[in-house]
């Protein structure tokens, strides 16, 4: 099994904090070698799931996201979620719960790209009789997760470290839609593929110079619409216990609630949702029993009415 040195999590650190930094520039910034950090990124990539992805920010599109719960009789659960996983519209599939839930993140249509926003939201779901209950909950907020990286990947690198990857141009919030013309979609689809893509690869993809690929590049990630996700086989980072948290919180009590729990370094992703619970978090730890402390102790705020935990048993997709 791959152990992961000061090294490896230095750069898995560094990929969170600029994903497209050339390899001389995270060598110098990690004190090793660009010859190191090539064998390290190439081994991570092999070994350890490490995949660096380019994502459009759903807060500069007309795109909707939602966490959909699926509830299936035991023997058909990984027949549905192989069908949901092949979908090109869902991403960070989940078998929970024993291995009778499945969640699934889902978008809608993108109406930019000519397609109908208000189309069925499932409508290409597996239709089988195993599935015994679906719950959909739209993705209102997230204050951890998605462009917000998960604290847990990021404490190998000192401030110090940290200053000399971070954009110099500050992101701009979110909030205006950004009219994706088709060559931004292309690029989009080749950096969701691959986030570390050359410029000239980029180029080849969209039709555009390596030149108008940089620049668009640039532009995109300076105002907010364009993020960079990266994914590592969480277990190597010493997480043996996930589990979902669907939470209820007295409206007037989830903006302070959330952004309090944003804080705390279990949880991987916070979002306010809709539906029966309102509020919802995934918490890693490195077992059972820091679940349990965690639960019982931190997660315990008088705010919370109820909390229902699904334990994650596979991930089958992540997040693209």
């Amino acid at each position: 099994m791959l152990i992961l040195d000061e090294v490896d999590r230095q750069l898995a650190h560094a990929l969170h904090l600029d994903a497209r930094a050339p390899l001389a520039k995270l060598a110098e910034v990690i004190g090793t070698s660009p010859q190191t950090v090539a064998r390290r990124y190439q081994r991570l990539r092999e070994h350890a799931g490490l995949r660096v992805v380019g994502l459009a920010d759903p807060g500069h599109t007309q795109r909707q996201r939602w966490l959909v719960r699926f509830t299936a009789a035991p023997q058909a659960v990984q027949e549905i979620a192989y069908a949901l996983a092949r979908r090109g519209d869902t991403s960070w599939i989940r078998l929970t719960s024993g291995g009778t839930e499945i969640v699934a993140v889902v978008e809608t249509a993108d109406p930019a790209a000519g397609a109908d926003p208000h189309a069925l939201l499932l409508r290409d779901v597996p239709r089988t009789a195993s599935i015994t209950a679906v719950s959909a909950h739209y993705l209102l907020h997230l204050y951890v997760g998605g462009p917000i990286a998960w604290r847990g990947r990021m404490n190998a690198l000192d401030a110090g470290q940290e200053a000399r990857l971070r954009p110099d141009t500050p992101v701009s919030p979110t909030g205006t839609v950004i009219t994706f013309s088709p060559a931004d979609r292309r690029l989009l689809a080749a950096l969701r593929r691959d986030g570390r893509a050359t410029y000239a690869e980029l180029a080849t993809a969209t039709g555009w110079s390596a030149s108008t690929v940089t620049r668009r590049v640039d532009e995109l990630r300076e105002r907010g619409a364009l993020f960079f996700d990266v994914e590592i086989d969480d277990s190597l980072l010493g997480i043996g216990a996930a589990a979902m948290l669907w939470l209820s919180v007295p409206p007037v009590h989830l903006d302070r609630v959330a952004t309090t729990l944003a804080g705390h370094p279990e949880l991987a992703v916070v979002a306010a949702t809709t539906g029966r619970t309102n509020l919802f978090a995934n918490v890693l730890t490195a077992d059972p029993r820091q679940l349990h402390h965690y639960l019982t102790t931190r997660l315990a705020l008088p705010e919370i009415t109820a909390v229902e935990t699904a334990p994650v048993l596979r991930t089958l997709k992540g997040v693209a």
